[in-house]
């Protein structure tokens, strides 16, 4: 085995281990500590993940960079390493308890969302990495709701395995992007048995999708929610999940979104993942802290013509 796999397998081990350790003491301390003890580890993370704190003010300066001073950049990242604790604390805490999700977490526009389901094609739940959104289907699942969402799997099989049985738990199906053909039946099959899937759309997707204006900057963005749109006549319904000053949490449910027809097929899809893209930035923009800016959304250039 040489040096590099040797690394990964300690780093998979560490995290493993990790995992175990924090869900551990999550289980064990007063639920009043639970945020403290996040903050703690939000700290410490920022000093030490130097590669994702460089990461995260890179997206940032993107994004905010005409806009925003360093110290201001700075404060979000801090804020987002800090929620993101707080997400992975919660999530060790309520996956065994989700009957509690329902003083926990609020609903807004249910309505739409119930008027989506009504039309009997199925939901497609549009939203980001934004908030705590496992929360949200688990919260959706104790309502009696059939979700799932469409996610990838982790590198390291142990630890995914760790979390497909939380989500299961949870009441929430997992849909893995891959193998492609397989995720679009499993999503097709899911759709016509009219549920819920929550389809995330805020990541880097390469040279499979559409470059759509993000912050100022051409992203490349997955079509999948126009596309089955098209093909099952699910309704598609932006959702986000906000964190509370208390660490309560709200879920908004936008209004259906009615797909606008462009002068082609191509520039129907383009059209439709802008404007989605649009109301994913509106949040964004509102509540900077709470995606997850850790990630390289703009690593991916459009091709010169």
């Amino acid at each position: 085995m040489d040096a590099k796999k040797i690394r990964k397998s300690f780093s998979y081990f560490a995290a493993w281990l990790g995992i175990n350790i924090c869900s551990l003491i999550v289980q064990i301390i007063p639920p009043r500590y639970l945020y403290i003890f996040a903050q703690k580890m939000a700290a410490l993370a920022y000093v030490f993940a130097s590669k994702h704190r460089k990461i995260a003010l890179e997206s940032l300066r993107i994004a905010f960079g005409k806009e925003k001073s360093p110290q201001e950049l700075d404060r979000i990242a801090r804020d987002c390493f800090t929620y993101l604790a707080k997400s992975a604390v919660e999530l060790m805490f309520f996956f065994d308890k989700p009957f509690l999700l329902k003083d926990k977490v609020e609903i807004y526009g249910r309505e739409n969302l119930d008027q989506a389901l009504a039309a009997g094609c199925g939901v497609i739940l549009v939203s980001a990495h934004f908030g705590n959104f496992p929360l949200l289907l688990g919260r959706l699942a104790v309502e009696g709701y059939h979700a799932g969402g469409i996610m990838k799997p982790m590198h390291d099989t142990k630890m995914e395995e760790i979390f497909l049985k939380k989500r299961e738990k949870f009441g929430v199906r997992t849909i893995y992007s891959q193998p492609r053909q397989e995720c679009v039946n499993q999503t097709i099959t899911v759709l016509r048995n009219n549920e819920l899937v929550f389809i995330p759309i805020d990541q880097n997707f390469g040279t499979g999708g559409v470059f759509v204006n993000f912050f100022g900057n051409q992203a490349a963005t997955a079509t999948g929610p126009v596309i089955l749109a098209q093909r099952t006549k699910a309704a598609l319904v932006p959702c986000f999940i906000i964190r509370q000053s208390d660490d309560r949490h709200k879920i908004f449910f936008e209004p259906r979104l009615e797909l606008e027809e462009g002068s082609s097929p191509k520039e129907t899809i383009l059209v439709n993942i802008q404007r989605l893209t649009d109301i994913i930035e509106t949040y964004i923009r509102k509540y900077p802290a709470e995606w997850g800016w850790i990630h390289r959304r703009w690593k991916s250039k459009p091709r010169e013509k």
